[in-house]
């Protein structure tokens, strides 16, 4: 190894494919760590958006079942309102029944009176 010549050529091409190496190396943690900070703010914007979404559904389907409770609510309301509507014609019926029967009575009795074979 005593007598090892190398050419000028050869160990400028050698350094400028290792500082090339170097650069490029450089470059591509650079690109990296760039990269790396997009995704940690996209997934943090992504936590963020997750949580507003969330809290936007939760609320919306509150208002719903709110909404859906109210006209629960107001069905309650017209059972109550059409079973006293129904009570009332079934004691009006009955009324009538009475009323009916009562002058078939009294129709009854009055035909016997004015019946000449009496």
């Amino acid at each position: 190894m005593d007598n090892l010549k190398l050419p000028i050529a050869l160990v400028a091409a050698m350094g400028m494919q290792l500082a090339g190496g170097v650069w490029w190396v450089s470059q591509q943690a650079a690109t990296i760590s760039s990269l790396e900070e997009t995704v940690d703010q996209l997934g943090s914007r992504m936590a963020i958006e997750d949580n507003v979404n969330l809290k936007r559904d939760v609320k919306d389907n509150m208002d719903y079942i709110d909404g859906a409770f109210a006209e629960v609510e107001e069905l309650w309301e017209e059972l109550d309102g059409l079973a006293q509507t129904i009570s009332n014609i079934t004691a009006l019926q009955q009324r009538m029944a009475l009323l009916e029967n009562s002058l078939k009575f009294m129709g009854r009795d009055h035909m016997d009176l004015m019946d000449p074979r009496n």
